[in-house]
């Protein structure tokens, strides 16, 4: 008998519990309507643009003096009953928290001001759309999709009723955080470029 079986359904809690399991170190998950889902591992380029994002945004952060990332996948319950938790590549926050004992131990349960994702080669738009949907539906204002491959970064905010705006920048273009993240402006380039470039 296997002990890696998974019931029907789960909460977000059980799921922490079985994911975090010895027999299921070093997998991925995500939780889809209360199924454990499999993510398959990212590639090296994939890791270095999500590091090249997180290190543009903790300088960002280091001036402002205020809010705080979550990197690697951190999960985040953006449905409840069924639950569903997803692991956004990167997160800014910007609640009351003011030291790591504040934070949550296990998901999270509020909506990141900005949530980042970074293509992989095997994700489809159908995936990506229910994503985005997700995060929308549950408060995150601001979304980035960060493209290794044609090196873009689009934007998308809510527009108004319920559709979706969306821009997408160059390589050669400036982004800022909008609204979300005041002041903050990077060269669509600088996330795809290696140290010292």
């Amino acid at each position: 008998m296997s002990t890696t079986a998974t019931p029907a359904l789960m909460t977000a809690d059980e799921f922490y519990d079985w994911a975090n399991r010895p027999e299921n170190a070093g997998k991925r998950y995500e939780l889809d309507a209360g199924r454990v889902v499999e993510m398959p591992s990212p590639g090296k380029r994939h890791g270095m643009a999500c590091g090249l994002v997180a290190r543009k945004l903790f300088a960002y952060l280091d001036v402002r003096g205020e809010g705080y990332l979550c990197i690697n996948d951190t999960g985040l319950i953006v449905a409840r009953d069924p639950d569903t938790v997803r692991g956004p590549d990167v997160m800014f926050f910007e609640d009351s928290a003011s030291s790591m004992d504040d934070l949550e131990t296990k998901f999270g349960t509020k909506p990141a001001h900005l949530a980042v994702e970074v293509l992989s080669p095997n994700d489809k738009p159908g995936k990506l759309n229910k994503r985005l949907a997700e995060l929308f539906a549950f408060g995150t204002p601001l979304i980035w999709v960060i493209d290794p491959e044609i090196r873009t970064l689009t934007i998308y905010q809510p527009g108004r009723g319920r559709r979706i705006e969306q821009t997408t920048l160059e390589e050669s273009e400036e982004s800022t955080g909008e609204d979300i993240l005041p002041d903050f402006k990077c060269k669509v380039a600088d996330f795809f470029a290696m140290p010292g470039q």
